[in-house]
């Protein structure tokens, strides 16, 4: 009698466990149905609009959303030049939301008039049409030949003296590195900066970056007796060590 009470057993939890692993299977079934993608919805987007990063990685057609899935659609946001990475997720059953991290824009690099971004870690990457407005410092006049080529990296000395010079007034005072306009580099010679609002060209030179810095605030809040008005002048010239000189067409002053 115990030998048949333990086969009855067996049997049934043999049974159970079969009709537990059918409705699992069951369950799941339904589950991934029941998740139809019908929507998709970017956030974290400030360089383009939604739609351009879905056109791009097209998925921005619902009829093609039937096979889709969330490493796939992760995969294609991902390939996107301007994104870092994506986290892909249901919001509900039939709307998937991806909040992506862009790459951290440097600066506008200018290669025969035609614009590419450079990021914090030398990426050039593509200007595209409808890319938002945005308010990056324009690097010019680069002197090494290297070719300028999307997706590549441009770590030479022309780059790396503009990403020093960002640095420094990035340091030094965060509202003048917003007024940055231009950092021409002169194909190798003499650095000239261009800021928005103010008259004078800056002519930076190369090197010593923080303490030209640290001269041209002093000059732009001015802290210093001076009978030269720094908004009345053509240039300032930076140098000569621990010289500033002001000048226009017709004359050039001194402040030491």
């Amino acid at each position: 009698m115990p030998e048949n009470k333990g086969k009855i057993l067996g049997t049934v939890l043999f049974v159970l466990l079969i009709s537990f692993l059918i409705f699992l299977t069951f369950m799941l079934y339904n589950k991934t149905e029941y998740r139809k993608i019908q929507m998709i919805k970017l956030s974290g987007n400030n360089l383009l609009p939604q739609n351009d990063y879905l056109h791009f990685t097209k998925l921005d057609d619902v009829s093609t959303y039937g096979g889709l899935t969330l490493p796939v659609i992760k995969d294609r946001i991902e390939k996107h030049p301007y994104v870092e990475y994506a986290d892909v997720e249901f919001e509900n059953k039939n709307l998937v939301s991806v909040e992506i991290t862009e790459k951290k824009i440097k600066a506008i690099l200018l290669d025969g008039g035609e614009p590419h971004f450079i990021t914090e870690n030398f990426q050039v990457l593509p200007y595209y049409e409808n890319t938002k407005y945005v308010d990056y410092p324009i690097i010019s006049n680069l002197k090494e030949k290297d070719k300028i080529k999307s997706m590549n990296y441009l770590k030479n000395e022309d780059t790396k003296h503009a990403f020093r010079i960002i640095e420094a007034i990035k340091l030094t005072n965060s509202n003048i590195l917003k007024r940055l306009s231009e950092i021409n580099l002169g194909k190798g010679g003499d650095i000239v900066l261009t800021f928005s609002g103010l008259k004078p060209s800056v002519i930076f030179g190369r090197g010593d970056e923080a303490k030209k810095m640290v001269y041209l605030e002093i000059l732009w809040e001015g802290r210093i007796e001076t009978k030269v008005d720094i908004t009345k002048s053509d240039y300032v010239d930076l140098r000569f060590a621990n010289d500033v000189f002001l000048g226009n067409a017709d004359r050039s002053d001194l402040i030491e």
